[in-house]
């Protein structure tokens, strides 16, 4: 895991990519600030997400936990499994509880910070472990770990491409008898799409 894998984009704070710490070759611990303004807002809602041009070992997918005092990223009581991400299902926003977070001596004015843990597992396992988590919220499908219903993956993956068709579709030209959209038009996109899920996380659980 020399290369970041993952990208992090709490509410209204910047992206993140490098992990806090690795307890494990196949674990990694993202500590998540709070805000300078309201630690509340700040952690209840959080983005995960494979960065461009990263890939997982085959067979794995990675699973989510938000991390208690005490644990690490690989399914102990103390941490609460949130979802996964991997292959087909690149991002997942999922609401977090700031009473989940825990203090930690680096913040400013001992405020707390909310621990997010990923490991990379056997990926029919992480599968079996969202239905489940599903299944016990009385849904189907997502990822998140709030209350509500949430939208299914296939409808989260069906808004995230319809959205990005709507902003290149603008942008498509020839070239010879194949259409193309240049790479800076994805690039845009890609911005302003990171820019929305930072400020609104839950848009896209939304049937706008």
């Amino acid at each position: 895991m020399s290369q970041p894998l993952f990208g992090l984009v709490p509410a209204g704070q910047p992206l993140i990519t490098e992990p806090t710490s690795a307890p494990t070759p196949t674990s990694l611990l993202f500590s998540i600030p709070p805000a300078a303004a309201a630690t509340a807002t700040a952690s209840s809602h959080i983005t995960v997400f494979l960065l461009p041009g990263a890939a997982l070992p085959p067979g794995t997918a990675a699973a989510i936990y938000l991390v208690t005092p005490g644990a690490d990223p690989s399914g102990t009581p103390a941490s609460r499994f949130l979802g996964g991400i991997g292959p087909g299902k690149e991002s997942a926003v999922f609401k977090i509880s700031s009473s989940s977070s825990r203090t930690s001596p680096n913040s400013p004015g001992g405020q707390s910070s909310v621990v997010i843990g990923i490991g990379i597992e056997d990926a029919g396992s992480v599968a079996q472990r969202v239905e489940e988590a599903a299944a016990s919220r009385g849904i189907t499908g997502g990822g998140g770990g709030g209350g509500a219903q949430q939208p299914s993956t296939q409808v989260l993956a069906q808004r995230i491409i319809k959205n990005a068709f709507n902003f290149l579709s603008s942008f498509s030209g020839q070239a010879g008898q194949v259409e193309v959209v240049p790479l800076k038009a994805f690039e845009d996109w890609w911005r302003k799409f990171e820019s929305r899920v930072r400020t609104d996380p839950g848009f896209l659980e939304r049937d706008d």
